[in-house]
């Protein structure tokens, strides 16, 4: 205790000494508290401090660490960054970073600010930068850098070692990439390995030791370029255009944080959460974007409230059934989410379509009928023995197990539904199966005990 109290007492030191430092200004005692750093931990910082204490940072640490902070920072908070800063120092800044990266940053800003950025960045990068922009998300070229470590087929291996020792440091920003070979087409046309090149004979011409590429083009998806990395251990594969000429490369991280992000997005919009917040955005944005399903939900709980509301009577009469509701609702849409979970991993993965609807209605049924009766079977026991009545019993658990089965069938049917009509699945599928979840459990539960009455009373 004594020890994580005084981690805290110098993170609260170290975070007053940051902001005396960036209230005056003085950018080496900043870079001083944030070098030490992991830049994760850096980021989280500067993320606390006061929005123009935050702005000064940027504007002043050199610019290499400012390159860091803002590629550690997750998309939506790196084009917050960045679009408040000058256009010169955000072009400086930027030009740090990949490719990629610049590209996805640029792509989200609006017009003016992009341009204006880019009108300060140097001409070859800024063409990298609009050229990588117009690839759509999720794709090889959305998703590339335009960095490629390449060499033509006509040179030794004796050159390309000689560019190894003259020019070192540039070789860090392909990340790990094997050397590839193109044609005077600018082609790829084989790789090579560095064991191959240490191992060769200097005056060996690349084409005696290369093998052919594996290659993917710049439309190809992210579910396919998952596959791809499954089935070989490339750290990066190159990326050709409709003329087969290479025009980036796409790595094995950059595939697998995207995966990532998007598994999270998703995640997220089911729970009503759009787009990536962070607690450091604006309060009135952050609140907008929520409101913008709370708003939604209560219009679908008051559909699901007038359920309940028409049976008044009836759980008046039987206030046992006022303890079994929730438990109706709750489970039904657990095994629901359990198939909107499936159905939407197998349309990342691109293994249905809208068009398979009835199918997969056909596999999910099937498994919600095994457990809607087993599931009905057990809470049905537990309201008989809990209550000492076998007619409450057999309402809860023929009310849960009906429950179950439409719940499968909306969780694995709607988000097919909702892509064929050009609707997000991740973001509507969850409101949908729970509002009609909770209505139809009510439903169930207070009909049947409407009709079961003389043995419950």
């Amino acid at each position: 205790m004594h020890e994580q109290n005084t981690d805290e007492a110098s993170e609260r030191d170290r975070a007053q000494s940051l902001l005396s430092a960036t209230e005056a200004s003085d950018a080496k005692q900043v870079s001083e508290i944030l070098d030490p750093l992991p830049f994760s931990e850096a980021l989280r910082e500067v993320l606390l401090l006061p929005q123009d204490e935050r702005d000064t940072v940027f504007q002043i640490v050199p610019v290499q660490l400012a390159a860091e902070l803002i590629g550690e920072a997750p998309n939506d908070l790196a084009v917050e960054l960045v679009e408040r800063l000058d256009p010169d120092r955000a072009a400086i800044i930027l030009e740090k970073l990949g490719s990629d990266v610049q590209a996805d940053v640029i792509s989200e800003l609006g017009e003016a600010d992009a341009e204006a950025i880019l009108s300060e960045m140097d001409e070859d990068d800024a063409a990298d930068v609009r050229r990588l922009s117009a690839y759509e998300d999720g794709t090889a070229g959305g998703l590339m850098m335009s960095e490629v470590f390449k060499f033509s087929v006509k040179e030794t291996v004796g050159k390309v070692l000689r560019d190894f020792a003259s020019a070192d440091d540039d070789f860090e920003r392909y990340r790990g990439q094997h050397p590839y070979i193109t044609d005077d087409e600018g082609r790829p046309v084989g790789v090579v390995s560095l064991r191959g090149l240490l191992t060769a004979k200097r005056s060996e011409p690349l084409s005696a030791i290369m093998v052919a590429p594996i290659t993917a083009h710049v439309d190809m998806l992210l579910e396919d370029l998952e596959d791809l990395f499954e089935e070989h251990p490339f750290l990066g594969i190159p990326v050709i255009d409709a003329s087969g000429v290479l025009v980036g490369v796409v790595s094995r991280s950059a595939v697998a944080s995207a995966v990532l992000e998007r598994a999270e997005t998703e995640s997220l919009k089911r729970q009503g959460v759009v787009g990536d917040e962070l607690r450091s955005m604006p309060v009135w944005l952050r609140s907008r974007r929520r409101l913008a399903w709370l708003s939604t939900n209560i219009l679908l709980n008051i559909i699901a409230a007038s359920v309940i509301s028409a049976y008044e009577q009836t759980l008046s009469a039987v206030i046992a059934l006022a303890v079994f509701l929730p438990m109706v609702s709750d489970m039904s849409g657990c095994s629901g989410n359990q198939a909107v979970g499936v159905t939407m991993r197998e349309l990342s993965l691109g293994l249905v379509k809208p068009i398979d609807a009835f199918r997969v209605w056909v596999k999910e049924i099937s498994v919600g009928v095994i457990n809607g009766i087993t599931l009905g079977i057990m809470i049905g026991l537990v309201a008989w023995i809990w209550k000492d009545n076998p007619a409450l019993g057999l309402v809860i658990g023929a009310a849960l197990a009906l429950n179950t089965m439409l719940a499968v069938s909306i969780g694995g049917v709607v988000p097919l539904v909702l892509k064929r009509i050009g609707q997000d699945p991740a973001a509507a599928s969850g409101p949908l199966l729970t509002t009609i979840t909770d209505m139809a459990g009510f439903f169930f539960v207070l009909s049947f005990a409407t009709l079961m009455m003389p043995w419950l009373i």
